[in-house]
């Protein structure tokens, strides 16, 4: 009897224990980072569903979708109460701040030097409180969810439209457990995209801070992707209410790598696609092992280096109420007239990210080597060009990573990352690009072609010229 007694009072202790280290946690996060938490957030799943499952439009929804494949009209609602058990998220305080704050700072200060920088310095800051932002991204790396939400750590927690490619276990619960919600792409179905649509949209009326990769999918070249409009078209649809149209702000978000974890992956995508064919899994698996063998080792002998730059550039929110203005009419046009606004509006947006996009070393010395169009390059004129490069560059405000520093020293820290992964090598007063290296040199290049583009067009038609004209010029 007594050792019930003591059982019981030993359970009670540690659930009381347990709840009142979680609130002190969630105490400590709050002051720790003073971030803006959008209070719907930690409104249970339950109510949610609840929301959701009594919404007129999904009802809408249901009966058309019953009618058009012969499902009994309770098959459909079961359809829809998996659809929102398998997007609508968790999020849980402590696992953001306490849990995914810490993991995220150790693993990427593991991998990179992280740089952020704000194109206005407390423009966030500015806005009026019931203001509802949506961070729009571009796409470089699976990295970019954590590198992001590092970055704006202290100003908000990040809502992510998140791939099935995370919904696998342990990933799955630790996406929801952060607040985001998963997405099915390319699936078709006009249920689904109804229950889709209406959490996006009761999220937005709520005020939850959403980040959108806008390209819809990493970039498999280094290019900027067209971006796509499907989850910004459903945030834009609440403004169907006008009071919302004074609430909504985008605000630019633009990444960068010296080196993107998955870059050759995306390179065999790209040339499977392009029916190039790819390695057989067996030599995939096998270059996957030998690259956690070879890096344990290194952590291990405690000769590990650093990746180079991961950057970010936050830029300054855009409000919509103008653009809403201009388009008054939005709403009152068909579907497709409507979407081409759209379209036109996240072109614009991309435009705006793109002039963002923090130049890193690899990329500026990527673009150098590239607007050679040879294999052997001397030293002094990889430099010149580089140095070229960058001064071209900030005459057009673009973002350089450190660039008061020498060109020599922001060449040798490219260098150490083109040299570690066999993409350059020293010969005499120069440098060769090795055979396998040249695809790798395009993709970082590409990652700011966009920015040199007229600049890298007048440099090779320079190049081209006779030396005699050269002479001539100078």
């Amino acid at each position: 009897m007594h050792a019930w007694i003591i059982a019981g009072l030993v359970i009670i202790v540690v659930l009381f224990g347990g709840a009142w280290y979680t609130r002190r946690s969630t105490r400590r996060a709050l002051l720790r980072f003073r971030g803006r938490i959008d209070r719907f957030k930690l409104a249970s799943r339950k109510s949610v569903r609840e929301r959701l499952l009594n919404d007129p439009v999904i009802a809408k929804a249901v009966v058309a979708h019953a009618a058009s494949s012969g499902e009994p009209q309770s098959v459909a609602w079961k359809r829809v109460d998996e659809y929102v058990h398998e997007i609508v998220p968790f999020f849980n305080l402590v696992a953001y701040y306490q849990i995914g704050y810490r993991l995220s700072e150790r693993v990427l200060n593991l991998f990179y030097k992280v740089s952020v920088e704000h194109e206005e310095a407390g423009a966030l800051d500015r806005l009026p409180r019931d203001s509802v932002l949506v961070y729009l991204i571009n796409h470089r790396s699976n990295a970019d969810y954590v590198l992001v939400s590092y970055a704006l750590a202290g100003q908000v927690a990040i809502s992510y439209a998140v791939g099935e490619w995370a919904r696998a276990f342990p990933l799955e619960h630790l996406f929801k457990a952060f607040g985001s919600y998963f997405v099915r792409r390319r699936y078709r179905e006009p249920l689904y995209h109804a229950v889709l649509e209406r959490y996006v949209q009761l999220i937005t009326r709520e005020g939850v801070t959403q980040g959108i990769f806008l390209e819809g999918g990493l970039t498999r070249d280094g290019l900027l992707k067209s971006p796509k409009i499907g989850l910004l078209d459903y945030v834009l649809g609440i403004a169907r209410e006008p009071a919302y149209r004074s609430r909504l702000y985008v605000v630019p978000v633009a990444v960068n790598y010296d080196r993107v974890l998955e870059d050759r992956s995306l390179l065999r995508e790209l040339a499977s696609r392009e029916g190039r064919g790819r390695p057989s899994r067996l030599k995939q698996f096998v270059e996957v092992a030998r690259y956690l063998w070879w890096n344990g080792a290194r952590l291990v002998a405690r000769r590990w280096k650093r990746y180079g730059r991961a950057a970010v550039t936050v830029g300054a929110p855009m409000p919509l109420e103008p653009w809403f203005a201009f388009n008054a009419d939005l709403f009152q046009l068909a579907k497709p007239e409507r979407r081409a606004r759209v379209q036109s509006l996240c072109d614009d947006v991309m435009s705006r990210i793109g002039e963002l996009v923090p130049v890193t070393p690899v990329p500026l010395a990527c673009a150098a080597i590239q607007s050679f169009d040879r294999d052997f390059i001397p030293r002094a004129d990889l430099l010149a060009r580089m140095l070229e490069m960058r001064n071209a560059l900030l005459e057009l405000n673009s973002r350089v990573i450190q660039h008061e520093r020498g060109i020599e020293e922001t060449f040798d820290r490219a260098w150490r990352m083109l040299r570690m992964r066999r993409v350059l090598a020293q010969e005499g007063a120069g440098y060769v690009v090795l055979p396998r290296g040249r695809e790798l040199v395009s993709y970082y290049a590409n990652s700011v072609a966009h920015l040199l583009g007229p600049f890298e067009a007048a440099v090779r038609r320079r190049d081209a010229l006779p030396s005699a004209v050269l002479a001539e010029i100078h």
